[in-house]
This record gives structure tokens, C-alpha cells and sequence, in this order.
């Protein structure tokens, strides 16, 4: 995440989606009691024949913790080791103090790692310097001492952006993507692995678990970014892949999601082989797809469809239970006319049923008392009124909150709100 607004709102300006497409995912959940849903990461054995991780028992109430650009931590780059330090386990105690369980903590924002990785550089939004060793492991802080505070820690990876700009050379001289450079695609002001490269597919995986391997973490969980969001006036130069790799597929579209579905279904396998307790979950934008498309769609009209312009068929993943949960960014208002909360969650909560997936909700916490946005989210019990509605659907196991910066700030009261309506137990145990 950066989501859209860890996410490119410029690039979604630029495609037109104005108020479709929000600031990122940023994970949390009610018990089975207080909006339920099936065990997180139980069910039906997956369509992969993967069999389903060990279900846990409490509901899911969480956070996006987003390190790219300095969104949420560290508050900048440069800070001494134990200044980020002290920052990231302010951010953990707040999580407890407002009686959530879960922390989604992004710690490959772009192609660069925040642990000690063999295969990329440490990120350059902790000292400044792409490569240079911050004096500790933030990754393996972060496991400790959230599980110290009975939090889970989901290790948030972004798999395909390599870097907020279009300069190669900006990159430390080792990263692969300079050691590799027909693996990139400049596209909107970034660059990003190209994900019709089989090579490609392999290495951002094992980049991914490297992590899984090293740490106890509790999930591994990605965002919105997989083909990348629309740029009005560009085209994603694939050509050479699609050339080389794409020949049994009726169109580029189909190759495109099939580069998709085999990075989910890969990773998903090598997570059990690794860590077989770990969860995996996608955070995806929105809408798979729009009902004036496809009859199986939801009633929105969204400007960007997942399905069909990030090539990330959602809806599949869920229904043959490729991963253990979803957690579709739903940043909308209750009303909003182009895609209406009160519409999304009863289309996800169908998607989701008898499928064995686990569905959470990501909130847009982040909108509320924010001028610039529509009247709705200046009433501080928007979000409160998000989780009343939710629990009339038992396949919602909980929310998540975009991001950790706004359930500190708490700007008009709205995350109080949620807290003293929802959340008025200490979270349970999600284990």
C-alpha cells in the first residue's frame, strides 16, 4: 500500500478514477461472536490442493503499519537506530491500546527489504540511503515484540514495484534490477519487475521468503499493486515477454492474469513448504469487476476493475481458496454512488461464502475528517456505522485500518469511535 495513496493517486488521477481509487490498504477482526466468519485460515481444502493453514480462533481488528515514502514509519529517513525503534513499538502499544490484534507491517515497499536480505537492499526510506545498513533488524523487532504485546505480525511484501522513479541508476549498484535491467518496465513515473518474466516470478518469491523462512510471522500479506494501476497515455511495454511466453493464450489479457495466478498459487505452496502456520492474504482495490461487465460483478461503477486493469482475478483466488484470506479495500462511503459500501460488502461476503477464504475489510480511516473528502466521512461514525453494517454478514471475520498514522492521530474521532462502539473487549487471541 503505499495503496493508492501509498499507491499512486497520481497515476489514478490520470487515468480518470477520481474518487474510485484510495489511499492503500493498509488488518483486523471481530471474534466469531462480533462478526464472525469462518476460522481465519480454515475451511475447504484449496483449489491447488494445498491444504488449508491451522485455523485461529479470535477475529481479526488491524492496522497498516507503511513505510514507503516515510508514510507511517519511520517518521523519516535517517533516524538513529534507536530512534526508529522507539517509534515502531509506540506504533505497536498503540495498536493495544486501541484493542486491535494484528499489525500489517510493510517491509518490502519497493523492491528493498527492512531485514537483513540476501537478495535486495536495505530500503532507503531508513537511513536515506538505498543499501546502507540501518544497525538493526527492524522485520525481527517488529515479530518480537508484537508477539510480546499478543499482536500478530503480517510482513506486508509489494512483489513487483522496484522504485518511485523511472532512474535505473538511482538504484545501488547490486540491486538485481540494475544487475538485470530486461527485467524492468518503466511505466507512470515508476518501475516495476515485469511480471510475464518467469525469472522474474521466481525471484520476487524468493525475495518474499526469505523473510518467511527467517521470522515467525504470522501472515504473509500483499496489496494492490500487481500489474500496476492504469496510466492514461501509456501502454506497459511487454511486448518482448509476451512475444517469447504468451503464445498459448488467446489474448495478452489472459497471459497477463495467468502471470498473476501463478505468483499467488506459487507462493501460496511455497508458504506451507516454509511456514505452514504463516496465513497468506491479498489486500486487492475494490472492485473485481463491475455487474455492466460481467453479470457476476458487483453494482458499482468503478473506474479501475481489478480483473481487467490490474489483471488480478480476486474473485477466482477467493472462490477456489487459493489464499487464506482477502481483505478488499473498501474506501468508500456508505451511499457513495459509484461504489457504495453497503453494495461491496454483501458482494464480497458472497464471494466469500462456502469458499473456506477468510474476508476482512479495509477501512479508509484515513478519509475520516478530512476536508477533501465527500460530507460522509466528516461525520465521525462513518466508519462505526462500516462495522454496525458488517456484522449482518457473518463472512465478514473482521476490518483493517489504513493506516497506523491515522489510529494515532485519530483526526475527527472516528477510530474512537469504532473503538468504543466495537471494540470495547481487549481483542481476543486471533490464534
Amino acid at each position: 500500500m503505499g495503496r493508492m495513496s501509498r499507491r499512486g493517486f497520481a497515476a489514478a488521477a490520470a487515468a480518470g478514477l477520481s474518487g474510485l481509487i484510495t489511499a492503500g490498504p493498509a488488518m483486523a477482526a471481530p471474534t466469531s461472536g462480533a462478526g464472525g466468519g469462518p476460522p481465519r485460515g480454515g475451511g475447504a481444502p484449496r483449489g491447488d490442493g494445498v491444504p488449508p493453514r491451522r485455523a485461529a480462533t479470535g477475529a481479526l481488528r488491524g492496522m497498516w503499519l507503511a513505510t514507503v515514502a516515510n508514510r507511517d514509519w519511520p517518521s523519516k529517513p535517517g533516524l538513529t537506530a534507536d530512534q526508529q525503534r522507539t517509534e515502531l513499538l509506540a506504533y505497536l502499544d498503540t495498536a493495544v491500546e486501541r484493542r486491535l490484534n494484528a499489525v500489517i507491517f510493510q517491509v518490502r515497499p519497493t523492491a528493498d527489504a527492512l531485514w537483513p536480505s540476501p537478495h535486495e537492499p536495505w530500503s532507503q526510506y531508513l537511513t536515506g540511503t538505498q543499501g546502507k545498513d540501518p544497525g538493526w533488524d527492524p522485520l525481527g523487532t517488529a515479530v518480537e515484540e508484537a508477539h510480546a504485546r499478543g499482536l500478530e505480525l503480517h510482513a506486508w511484501f509489494n512483489p513487483y514495484r522496484v522504485a518511485n522513479h523511472t532512474d535505473p541508476s538511482r538504484l545501488v549498484a547490486t540491486h538485481p534490477a540494475r544487475v538485470h535491467p530486461d527485467w524492468i518496465v518503466p511505466y507512470g513515473s515508476k518501475l516495476y519487475y515485469n511480471p510475464g518474466l518467469p525469472e522474474v516470478r521466481s525471484f520476487v518469491q524468493d525475495a518474499m521468503l526469505d523473510a518467511v523462512q527467517k521470522y515467525a510471522v504470522d501472515a504473509v500479506h500483499w496489496d494492490d499493486y500487481f500489474y500496476p494501476y492504469p496510466v492514461a497515455g501509456e501502454e506497459f511495454d511487454d511486448d518482448a515477454a509476451y512475444a517469447e511466453h504468451g503464445g498459448q493464450f488467446p489474448d495478452r489479457a489472459a497471459w497477463r492474469r495467468d502471470n498473476i495466478n501463478l505468483l499467488v498459487r506459487e507462493t501460496a505452496a511455497r508458504i506451507k513448504q516454509v511456514r505452514p502456520a504463516a496465513m497468506f492474504g491479498i489486500s486487492p482495490f475494490g472492485v473485481w469487476r463491475n455487474a455492466a461487465t460481467d453479470p457476476l460483478g458487483s453494482d458499482t461503477r468503478a473506474g479501475v476493475q481489478t480483473y481487467d486493469d490490474l489483471y488480478a482475478d480476486t474473485r477466482t483466488w477467493v472462490r477456489e481458496h487459493w489464499i487464506d484470506y482477502i481483505c478488499p479495500q473498501l474506501y468508500w462511503n456508505i451511499g457513495f454512488a459509484a461504489a457504495d459500501y453497503a453494495k461491496l460488502v454483501p458482494w464480497w461476503a458472497a464471494v466469500a461464502s462456502g469458499s473456506g477464504t477468510g474476508l476482512y475489510v479495509g477501512e479508509a480511516l484515513y478519509k475520516a475528517g478530512d476536508p477533501a473528502q465527500p460530507e460522509a466521512w466528516q461525520d465521525p461514525a462513518e466508519l462505526s456505522k462500516h462495522l454496525t453494517l458488517a456484522k449482518d454478514h457473518p463472512e465478514v471475520g473482521g476490518h483493517v485500518f489504513f493506516s497506523a498514522k491515522e489510529v494515532v492521530a485519530d483526526r475527527n474521532g472516528a477510530m474512537a469511535r469504532v473503538v468504543a462502539d466495537h471494540y470495547q473487549q481487549p481483542a481476543g487471541s486471533t490464534r
